[in-house]
């Protein structure tokens, strides 16, 4: 694998990690933009996702799990985007640069999610 390659996936890698980790360690704002059509308590499936974050990360860091981590990454970016959508409504009347933020996260799905198939190709 060329450097550049490993680099990309090592990245992913440490974002899924921390993202994961903030799952566990400041749940509240993950707690907020849980689709309310889920069933369960919102802080479930706060654990849940960054308990699968963690997961998919630590595969991903692993050469030897890095092709079904990253496929694995692709599924979890896709799943997570209704929470994304729920946040841009929700926060439709906050102030114009939160709301923006909100609405950027939308776009950046796809991006992430082609870094993972990416990342998958390559490993």
């Amino acid at each position: 694998m060329p450097a550049s390659a490993d680099r990309s996936a090592r990245l992913l890698s440490g974002l899924l990690l921390g993202a994961g980790v903030a799952h566990f360690a400041a749940p509240r704002p993950f707690d907020a933009i849980v689709p309310r059509a889920l069933p369960g308590s919102p802080r479930a499936w706060t654990y849940l996702s960054g308990a699968a974050e963690l997961a998919v990360g630590a595969a991903i860091a692993l050469p030897r799990t890095r092709r079904a981590g990253a496929l694995a990454a692709a599924g979890l970016f896709a799943a997570v985007f209704p929470a994304n959508v729920k946040m841009a409504y929700d926060w439709r009347h906050r102030p114009a640069p939160l709301r923006a933020a909100a609405l950027a996260r939308l776009p950046l799905q796809a991006p992430l999610v082609a870094w993972a198939l990416r990342v998958r190709r390559n490993g």
